[in-house]
């Protein structure tokens, strides 16, 4: 029985041993070799037959307040166990430093940009008239007129696609259209003339010495004939006329309507609401008479271009 007990307690301190040498990472190299070479000599001298399970197990202790330890000698140094035994902690791969976000340049910067090297290359260009300096001059010349034949050409697919932005589609430019458009334009204000007479009667200022008078009055007689538009003819100088013979001098007519001292002069007068409009002054053909008759009783502001 002795003999038992005394190899139970030649076990245990051996196990107290190992465990001790492995939780002394601070350990001297000479040291942790004695204990290795006691706890085998006690092994061997208690025998393999004889060994019992035994219920005491004894735990390292651990205080929370010793700083952990990198590693001793023996097993970083000398065996090289590396940075799965926490030999050697993993060096942080050094973060790149990030690139500060420049901001974008706006297109109208851009385009001053593009302008303001175009106009160094040409000064560049005519003040040194080396090859290269020509060439770079050229060749960035002819890339910004690539640039504004893709704008154009993108320009007319978009009218083609898209009728609400296409301005020709009111106001025709091709030959075939635009004379379609006139035919309509002249057969809408023809029809709305032939009506006017009802509705609008004008005042003719005129002057015997005037040469421009001459020249409109017949012209003016014919757009009232053709439309049946009552025209009051009112001689500013006291004169006759022949194209309308039955004229009345001005009496204070022209200061009143607030006409200016311009002759010929051409005031249209709304019998409805009593006001009048002036057409023009100076001479006008037959068709710009019209035109601006129609204009100004038929389209609104804007609305006609």
């Amino acid at each position: 029985m002795t003999t038992i007990k005394a190899k139970r307690t030649g076990r245990l301190t051996a196990s107290i041993l190992m465990l001790l040498a492995a939780a002394a990472p601070a350990a001297t190299p000479a040291l942790a070799q004695t204990l290795d070479l006691q706890s085998a000599a006690m092994a061997e001298g208690a025998g393999d037959d004889d060994v019992q399970p035994t219920d005491a197990v004894v735990q390292p202790a651990f205080s929370n307040d010793a700083p952990q330890q990198q590693g001793d000698d023996f097993y970083c140094g000398q065996r090289k166990l590396g940075q799965w035994f926490y030999c050697e902690r993993p060096k942080a791969k050094p973060s790149a430093p990030q690139a500060s976000a420049q901001p974008q340049q706006s297109s109208t910067a851009q385009l001053k940009a593009i302008t303001k090297q175009l106009d160094e290359l040409k000064a560049r260009a005519i003040l040194e008239p080396t090859e290269a300096n020509v060439i770079a001059y050229v060749r960035y010349q002819r890339e910004q007129l690539d640039r504004a034949s893709t704008f154009s050409d993108t320009w007319q697919r978009a009218l083609w696609q898209n009728p609400d932005i296409d301005y020709t589609l009111q106001r025709p430019v091709s030959t075939v259209g635009k004379r379609a458009w006139t035919d309509n334009r002249s057969a809408t204000r023809d029809q709305v003339l032939s009506r006017l007479g009802q509705r609008y009667g004008m005042f003719y200022f005129f002057a015997q010495s005037c040469a421009a008078c001459e020249v409109f009055s017949p012209i003016l007689r014919s757009v009232a004939d053709s439309h049946r538009i009552t025209v009051m003819a009112v001689s500013t100088d006291g004169g006759p006329s022949r194209q309308f013979p039955n004229y009345v001098v001005d009496s204070g007519q022209r200061q009143r309507m607030g006409v200016p001292l311009a002759t010929p002069a051409l005031v249209l007068f709304d019998t409805v609401t009593r006001k009048t409009v002036p057409v023009g002054f100076g001479v006008m053909s037959a068709d710009e008479v019209m035109e601006r008759i129609f204009m100004l009783t038929n389209s609104k502001v804007g609305s006609d271009f």
